[in-house]
C-alpha cells in the first residue's frame, strides 16, 4: 500500500515508518516541515498528488497543559487537521487511521472504558482530540480510531526517559500514585496500527499495553529494571499541581482487540524491558 504518515518525526511516527518500510508498504512519511495539516489546501494538494491508499495520522498537539492557554492551535492542529486530512482521504478513497487518547474521558471510571462509553473531557487537549475523532467519523466510512494512553518510545521524550534522567541528577523523586492507567510502547501500538490497516475491521479501537499500573508504580519498576538506585516517593495529584486536570483512572478496555480477532499488545513490564534494552542499543 502507499501510506502517508503524519507526525514522522514523533515518537509513534518514527516507529510507524520503520515498520510500515519493513512490511514492504511504500511509506510518505511527513513532519510540520513538509505539510502544515492546518492548511486545508495544501492538505488537498499534497494528497491529490500522491493518492495514499491509506493515512496515519499521528501529528498533533500534544502538551497538555500549554493546550489550557493556547486553544487554538490546539484546536487548528487536533481537530481541523484531522478534518482535511479525513477529507482528502475520503476524495482519494483511503483509509485513515486517526490516534486519539485517554484523555477523551473525564477518568471517574472504576473498570476499564469501553470504546462506546460516553466521552466527557476534562480539559483542551482532550476536548480538541475529540473533535478531531468527530470530524474523521463525519467523513468517512473507512476509518480507524484508535485511542491510547502513556506512550513511551525511542524517538522523543516521554515517562521512561525522564525518569531516568532525573535519577542521574538526585537520589530521591516523588512521583503520583492516584493516577492509573496503561504504558505503551510504540513499537507494540504502530504494528497494531499497521495489523488494522491491512484489514477492513473499521471503528474505534482502544490499545494500550497490557496490565495497569499507577506512574509510581511505572517509575519503581523503570529504576527496578534499570539496575537504578533511587528513592521513589508516592505523591498525591494535589501536592503536584499542573495547569490541566488529568483523568485519574485512564485504563481502556483493550476487548475489541481480540474481540476482531487481533493479537493484543505485551504486557507493560515486558514492553518496558524491550524499550530499555532499545535504549542501550
Amino acid at each position: 500500500m502507499k501510506v502517508v504518515v503524519t507526525g514522522v518525526k514523533g515518537q509513534l511516527g518514527y516507529d510507524l515508518e520503520k515498520q510500515l518500510t519493513a512490511r514492504n508498504h511504500e511509506v510518505f512519511g511527513l513532519d510540520r516541515s513538509q505539510l502544515d495539516i492546518t492548511d486545508e489546501q495544501a492538505v488537498k494538494a499534497y494528497m491529490e498528488s500522491v493518492k495514499p491508499d491509506a493515512i496515519l495520522h499521528c501529528a498533533a498537539y500534544t502538551n497538555v497543559d500549554a493546550a489550557e492557554q493556547d486553544k487554538e492551535t490546539a484546536y487548528n492542529v487536533n481537530a481541523l487537521g484531522a478534518k482535511y486530512l479525513a477529507e482528502a482521504a475520503s476524495k482519494a478513497g483511503a483509509k485513515m487511521v486517526y490516534v486519539s487518547t485517554d484523555y477523551v474521558f473525564d477518568g471517574t471510571a472504576s473498570e476499564p472504558y469501553e470504546v462506546d462509553h460516553p466521552t466527557h473531557p476534562l480539559g483542551v487537549y482532550g476536548e480538541t482530540k475529540f473533535a478531531g475523532e468527530e470530524f474523521v467519523k463525519r467523513s468517512l466510512d473507512r476509518y480507524f480510531i484508535v485511542r491510547t494512553a502513556w506512550v513511551f518510545g525511542i524517538n522523543g521524550n516521554n515517562f521512561v526517559k525522564t525518569m531516568l534522567r532525573l535519577a542521574e541528577e538526585r537520589d530521591e523523586l516523588g512521583v503520583v500514585h492516584d493516577q492509573v492507567g496503561s504504558p505503551t510502547y510504540t513499537v507494540d501500538l504502530a504494528r497494531f496500527m499497521i495489523d488494522l490497516v491491512e484489514s477492513d475491521q473499521y471503528g474505534i479501537y482502544h490499545a494500550t499495553n497490557e496490565g495497569v499500573c499507577s506512574w509510581y508504580e511505572f517509575a519503581v519498576e523503570i529504576f527496578n529494571q534499570a539496575g537504578v538506585n533511587v528513592k521513589v516517593n508516592p505523591l498525591t495529584s494535589e501536592q503536584f499541581p499542573r495547569p490541566a486536570a488529568r483523568p485519574k483512572y485512564s485504563v481502556l478496555s483493550k476487548k475489541k482487540i481480540t474481540d476482531q480477532g487481533f493479537t493484543p499488545l505485551p504486557n507493560w513490564k515486558e514492553a518496558l524491558s524491550a524499550f530499555l534494552r532499545e535504549i542501550k542499543g
